[in-house]
């Protein structure tokens, strides 16, 4: 787990509870809510970044990203145009 042995795991665990002792779990849960607010500002970027991206291919290319848009008098059909499998008795 994360590229550590047991052993290396066990020294940061008798660490942690050497430094932190009976708050470790309060700073447990300040820790992940840090990494948890991290992560969604993060994402937040990332989002930003793709869509100014797209926005910048889609200026460049703009027959490439332009999609068709179906007609609305193309409707799919009501019934299948092949008939009903029905297996033999």
């Amino acid at each position: 787990m994360f590229g550590l042995s047991p052993f290396e795991m066990m020294v940061i665990g008798v660490i942690a509870v050497v430094l932190f002792g009976g708050n470790l779990p309060d700073v447990a849960r300040k820790a992940g809510g840090f990494y948890r607010e991290f992560r969604s500002r993060l994402n937040e970027v990332q989002r930003e970044f793709r869509a100014a991206e797209y926005e910048a291919t889609k200026a460049l290319n703009p027959y490439e990203s332009s999609k068709v848009e179906p007609d609305e008098d193309d409707e799919e059909p009501s019934e299948p145009a092949a008939p009903k499998f029905t297996p033999p008795s």
